[in-house]
């Protein structure tokens, strides 16, 4: 990732920041224009295309803001996107933005791999599980594996917590292997 897009989230993380703006509905809005960018490949190619100066981007920008009503702080900082022609980083920017929100909330990504799927109320008590080991908020991705058995497995950054039926039987064996 080039070292300019976390500039770019961390600039507009301040600004959010400091007006106290609704943070939930800002990334729903920069879904949708990330969603609008996605589903038009003609307009992906308007605002990568050098030939078109950037006035003509932004006033493209505004007639679409009209429809898919972006805060004012957003559509700013996609202007700003535009006219330092770094729009076709606008995705990397958002991951960047959201990755240093969930730091500056003390949220942590964990990946959680069941053998099973769970129900609803099961993976909410094993998220507060998770939170507890972690010391912090946590929101996790889940996937299913059947190899691993049963239990779940945790990865938190790079610390990976085995709590399955199969890393269980693989500590046994090398107990065994080793007495």
């Amino acid at each position: 990732m080039a070292a300019f897009v976390s500039r770019y989230a961390q600039a507009f993380l301040d600004v959010v920041t400091e007006r106290k703006l609704d943070t939930a509905a800002l990334d729903a809005q920069f879904a949708d224009f990330e969603a609008t960018l996605a589903g038009s490949p003609e307009l992906k190619t308007f605002f990568a295309n050098p030939a078109i100066p950037a006035a003509q981007k932004v006033a493209i920008l505004d007639k679409l803001n009209e429809k898919i009503g972006l805060q004012k702080e957003l559509r700013n900082l996609l202007a700003v996107l535009i006219n330092n022609d770094r729009i076709g980083l606008v995705l990397e920017v958002a991951a960047s933005y959201r990755i240093l929100l969930q730091q500056r909330l003390g949220i942590r990504q964990a990946e959680i791999v069941t053998a099973r799927a769970l129900a609803a109320d099961e993976k909410k008590s094993l998220l507060e599980g998770v939170g507890k080991l972690a010391g912090t908020r946590v929101e996790a991705s889940f996937t299913e594996d059947a190899s691993i058995l049963g239990g779940a497995v945790v990865r938190i950054g790079s610390t990976v917590y085995d709590g399955s039926v199969r890393g269980r039987l693989e500590r046994l064996k090398e107990v065994l292997v080793a007495g």
